[in-house]
């Protein structure tokens, strides 16, 4: 029986491109552990490590007919596994940004809806509260704060005086303030 321990590693790669299955369980057992111990210390996750390994040993094996070593054995196996290892960390980063960003897009879609909704509510009440109030004061109110007219423009359009508007719009707020609270800061 032929000792395969003894061949070298360019030995079993010719070996296992002519389908040597016993050349190829010499390398899996050549390098199975260290190329695990290798990429354990970078990745410090065991199942990651011992799928890394395999999913690399596996490809070796059927890719045995194309395979093109340029360098060692040892060398090519390791920068495999360096690569791969590589390839792990950047999908995972682009896995957690993406999950991250998912769970940004919820949170902020939850709270602007929630926000609108409890906008609406405000400007409603708000809406009821300014429709209570007296004609005239309401009138000169409106023109102020959804007309955005300034208390001369306001004036001119009524014709009355500046300090009446100005008098009529602090009437306002005050009312405002009275009726609706700790709400009346939220929007005004």
């Amino acid at each position: 029986m032929v000792d395969y321990s003894k061949y070298t590693d360019q030995e079993l790669v010719d070996l296992i491109k002519y389908d040597d299955r016993i050349a190829f369980a010499e390398i899996f057992d050549r390098y199975n552990a260290p190329l695990y111990i290798h990429a354990f210390k970078r990745l410090q996750e065991r199942e990651e490590c011992r799928d890394l390994v395999q999913e690399l040993l596996t490809t070796l094996w059927s890719k045995r007919h194309e395979l093109f070593i340029t360098t060692t054995l040892s060398g090519y196996l390791f920068m495999s596994v360096r690569n791969r290892i590589f390839n792990l960390l950047t999908k995972k980063k682009l896995n957690d940004e993406y999950v991250a960003a998912i769970q940004y897009l919820e949170v902020e879609n939850s709270f602007s809806t929630d926000h609108l909704v409890r906008l609406k509510q405000l400007t409603l009440i708000i809406d009821q509260e300014i429709a209570a109030l007296p004609p005239r004061t309401k009138e000169i109110f409106e023109l102020s704060r959804k007309g955005f007219l300034s208390h001369k423009e306001i004036a001119a359009q009524l014709d009355i005086s500046e300090q009446t508007v100005k008098t009529t719009v602090n009437n306002a707020l005050k009312i405002l303030r009275t009726r609706l609270g700790s709400m009346f800061f939220l929007i005004l």
